[in-house]
């Protein structure tokens, strides 16, 4: 259930009329007054879990349907669709997301489902990888159950000490009679790992770094060994489509490979300690940094959360292969183009480096924020330099102050980069960046005058 208050007003109202209930008489049979029941179904008082208990045993309810939000992907799946370009003059915003779905889940659902289904939407949500996004979306990029068994599995093999390389061998061999054996680029051009269940061995690539390596193995592991809970959160999923399941699946092999390498209590100890230090990070737990990118997004175990990051990796012409908003509500990720001024693109020339910046985000259809963004370029699938692309880890700049990222930058909005979703997306003034005009804006021309750019227009149009 949320990890937070249960506001569940419209769904207990429609269960109560469901059942031909007066207020009066669900109170009775919930052992809560009248009064109590009516500020519960008008959103003025939250579901406790005693009463959410007392729901499911007099109604036989599932308490899953009360978080209708869920199948829309939350407030973040509902600001996503709010904004599209086409609601950009209505000026909506998150907070109106929020209401939405407080007061009218059900209506905020049916316009949900009727955007999913028109034109260029339904195109997008027909796509696997978007479908994909959305599952991983609605679960916020965190799956209590599969941090849980990583993390026992951690301790039994006290991977916390010594050469993790090793640990994670003698599992493959103990209990999988598994050796592992690595072969020249030659033999697997065109792979980085193989399972030969004839040979016994999980082959891999010597172009594999020590990082990646460890990664390859802990997945495989993975696949052994946490299958079964795998397989029962694809087929509770809402996927339509067989490839999505698959991608989803693959993406929970690889949490679980990397929950068992960075276990949830130990790595958060490690990050609260150290201030979030992405080099030191790195380090202790012998991980890329796009592992620990994708770890530090998943940070949200009840009672035990971290910092909410977001994350994503594009590459250079700035086509964005993933990206992760977890708990951060960010909708910088949200654009099909990328802002040429964002620290990202400077990452790829500064190989080595985690470039830091912080950056403001102005648009009427995706909101205002104010970020603190980092940046590396890494090598694709861990393979020594034969792609690149560049990951970027971010975390609202108003709670960034403590972390060893932030040491010596000025955190004051107004120092921030000025950055948009794309130029198409963008309608900030006098930027000499801009390579497209803002879709929707009135170009201007003065015959006598050329500014800076190569696109004016008005302040009037839609921003």
């Amino acid at each position: 259930m949320a990890e937070s208050a249960l506001f569940a007003g419209p769904a207990m109202r429609r269960l109560r009329k469901r059942e031909g209930l007066t207020q009066a008489a669900m109170a009775a049979r919930l052992s809560i007054s009248p009064s109590y029941l009516n500020l519960i179904e008008r959103n003025q008082r939250p579901l406790s879990a005693r009463v959410l208990m007392q729901v499911v045993d007099a109604f036989e309810f599932d308490p899953r349907s009360l978080r209708e939000d869920e199948a829309i992907g939350g407030i973040e799946g509902l600001a996503r669709r709010l904004a599209d370009e086409r609601f950009g003059d209505l000026g909506l915003d998150r907070d109106e997301a929020v209401e939405a779905l407080a007061s009218v889940p059900q209506f905020a659902a049916a316009f949900a489902r009727l955007y999913d289904q028109s034109g260029e939407a339904a195109t997008r949500v027909d796509d696997p990888l978007i479908q994909s996004r959305h599952e991983i979306e609605r679960w916020r990029n965190h799956f209590a159950e599969l941090d849980e068994q990583a993390e026992l599995l951690s301790d039994e093999m006290r991977l916390s000490r010594g050469d993790i390389g090793v640990a994670l061998a003698e599992r493959l061999r103990t209990n999988h009679q598994l050796a592992i054996r690595i072969l020249p680029r030659e033999v697997m051009p065109s792979a980085v790992r193989r399972l030969d269940l004839h040979a016994r061995q999980l082959q891999l690539s010597e172009m594999l770094t020590p990082a990646s390596r460890a990664f390859q193995v802990a997945l495989q592991i993975g696949q052994f060994e946490a299958q079964d809970r795998i397989e029962q959160i694809v087929a509770g999923s809402q996927l339509t489509s067989e490839p999505a399941r698959r991608l989803f699946e693959r993406h929970l092999y690889g949490y679980f490979a990397a929950a068992l390498l960075m276990p949830y209590s130990r790595f958060l100890r490690a990050c609260e300690a150290t201030g979030y230090d992405l080099t030191v990070l790195q380090r202790r737990f012998g991980v890329s940094f796009e592992q620990l990118a994708h770890r530090l997004t998943t940070l949200q175990r009840v009672g035990q959360r971290g910092m909410p990051f977001f994350m994503a990796r594009i590459d250079r012409a700035g086509q964005m292969s993933k990206r992760f908003a977890g708990a951060s509500g960010t909708q910088l990720l949200e654009g099909d183009a990328t802002c040429p001024l964002w620290v990202i693109h400077q990452a790829f020339e500064r190989a080595g480096t985690i470039c830091v910046q912080p950056v403001r985000v102005e648009s009427r259809s995706a909101g205002s924020g104010h970020w603190l963004t980092m940046a590396r370029a890494v090598d694709g699938s861990g393979t020594s330099g034969e792609s690149r692309f560049a990951i970027v880890l971010g975390i609202d700049a108003k709670i960034a102050g403590d972390l060893a990222m932030a040491r010596g930058l000025s955190l004051a909005e107004s120092d921030a980069q000025p950055i948009g979703l794309g130029c198409a997306n963008c309608h900030r003034m006098d930027c000499r960046q801009r390579s497209l005009p803002p879709i929707g804006a009135k170009l201007q021309f003065d015959r006598m005058e050329r500014g800076v750019t190569p696109f004016v227009f008005g302040r009037d149009g839609p921003e």
